[in-house]
């Protein structure tokens, strides 16, 4: 990526969303824009976890205005994340169809560990470089992340379900701060953090530091009334808490460095940062200036080559725990993506290398569930993919993958895909037709094949004469599966050339 090229990304939190905008200065990004909008979508979740019309609204008027802002970018240039409250709600689908269309650009749903991930990024990449071993913490509106790293490596990461939105409506529900209310919540969010007690206890870390929301309002209030700047401490938050008490409720408590947008929520905030300090025995805080956001555009820079890009270490690192024949792995690989050129002239370069990309670990997970049973090992691939803790990958990104690897074998009736979506089809073609063609696990012989898109869902495969014959298994198998074709809205047909 050439310096000077801007690049965006897009937080969508349950209690605020965030557009940071900035340009690559010889591999950093330099910030130029930051627009923040307190939109609070975690309020919206009801008992049965569906958004409210109101809470979905809020969110589109923002998407709006920040589309307007991004006029102009290209796809490559940005990154749009969603996070718990998007994790949680049942009608999530119905959202992000309208708030994609709004924005401009997909908005990605990703994990816990993934969101984990690239807020340890995002601090790491604006804190200066050191040896010293970091606890980042990141309370958020519905979750707190916790990731254990040394440099630029996040080497062990959480989510939990607890954050300021979410403990301030169920122990702060009218906005009464009380001593027993604080012990109360206190007390709740020790019990979800609890796991985490074995992993992140005090000498596995050196230095500790908070991320975002509820760290950065608390850092600022406390610096405003004196305590030392960019650093919190247990006798700060004691403070703090006496001041809260003292005010008796969110909508009386008057402090310096305090906004508006975060009264509602410092009552959950604050007794959630207070049960992290005692839990994990932190003395002192460090305010952090990166984020989830800035995690996502440093991911940017990563995803454009192949040797950085997190998500190709993943599949490494899934083939090597599953123990994937990776020579039939590579071999399915090499003819799929072969295939795959001759049907997609229309792409860019930049967009033909990360399809190829993405379809070549389809090709090298296609056996995953193997190990699991040979019998309907596609389906036990698809499940190992759909619910695995993969890093780089959002959670429709490894859905797709899944539905690759569900899909390379067996009927196509019953797979569960948009037949309109004309890539992601010719990517399950080829790599159908990959796998046919290296059924006899060993180098296929790909000299005079042909694939043609010949027209919108038609496409052919000629051979050479005297291939058919050569390889009669082959020109069986190719024969079912151009009768597999035949159930959905596309055709593949075979011929002979002359």
């Amino acid at each position: 990526m050439q310096n000077g090229t801007r690049l965006a990304a897009v937080d969508l939190g349950s209690n605020s969303f965030r557009l940071e905008i900035g340009y690559l200065d010889h591999g950093q990004i330099q910030r130029t824009e930051y627009l923040k909008e307190t939109v609070r979508q975690g309020n919206g979740l009801d008992e049965n976890r569906n958004l409210s019309r109101q809470a979905m609204q809020r969110g589109w008027d923002c998407l709006a205005r920040f589309g307007e802002r991004l006029a102009g970018f290209r796809k490559f240039q940005v990154r749009a994340v969603a996070t718990q409250t998007l994790r949680e709600a049942r009608n999530r689908d119905q959202f992000l169809a309208r708030a994609t269309q709004i924005l401009g650009f997909p908005i990605d749903v990703i994990s816990g560990h993934e969101e984990a991930r690239l807020i340890y990024q995002g601090v790491a990449h604006l804190l200066p470089q050191s040896n010293e071993r970091r606890l980042v913490v990141d309370i958020g509106g519905r979750s707190t992340e916790l990731i254990l790293g040394h440099a630029y490596e996040a080497r062990f990461m959480e989510s939990f379900r607890v954050g300021s939105v979410a403990w301030s409506m169920r122990y702060f529900p009218d906005g009464v701060f009380t001593t027993q209310a604080f012990e109360t919540a206190e007390v709740a969010a020790k019990a979800v953090l609890d796991e985490a007690l074995n992993t992140y206890r005090p000498d596995a870390w050196e230095v500790a530091y908070g991320a975002s929301g509820t760290v950065g309002a608390v850092g600022d209030i406390l610096v405003e009334a004196g305590w030392p700047e960019g650093l919190i401490t247990r006798d700060g938050l004691d403070w703090l808490l006496e001041r809260l008490l003292k005010a008796q409720s969110a909508d009386k408590v008057r402090l310096d460095g305090m906004k508006d947008d975060r009264r509602a929520v410092i009552g959950g905030g604050v007794s959630v940062l207070r049960a992290v300090f005692d839990l994990l025995s932190i003395q002192e805080m460090h305010v952090a200036q990166g984020a989830l956001r800035h995690g996502a555009l440093y991911d940017l820079l990563d995803r454009e080559q192949e040797q950085t890009d997190q998500r190709h270490a993943s599949v490494n690192r899934l083939a090597s725990k599953f123990s994937i024949d990776q020579t039939q792995a590579q071999r399915v690989s090499k003819a799929a993506r072969h295939l795959f050129r001759q049907v997609a002239g229309e792409f860019t370069a930049g967009e033909m290398e990360r399809l190829l990309r993405k379809l070549g670990w389809a090709a090298q997970l296609h056996e995953i569930g193997s190990l699991i049973s040979h019998s309907d090992y596609h389906k036990h691939g698809a499940y190992i993919l759909d619910n695995a803790d993969a890093a780089g990958f959002t959670m429709p990104e490894l859905h797709r993958l899944s539905l690759l690897v569900l899909g390379h074998r067996g009927k196509l009736r019953k797979l569960e895909v948009d037949f309109e979506d004309d890539v992601f089809v010719r990517q399950l073609l080829v790599l159908r037709l990959a796998v046919l063609l290296c059924h006899a696990r060993r180098d296929p012989d790909l000299q005079g094949l042909l694939l043609q898109l010949d027209a919108p869902h038609r496409l052919t495969l000629s051979c050479r004469p005297g291939w058919r014959e050569a390889y009669p298994q082959s020109a069986h198998l190719l024969h079912e599966e151009l009768l597999a074709w035949q159930k959905t809205p596309w055709t593949l047909s075979l011929s002979e050339r002359a």
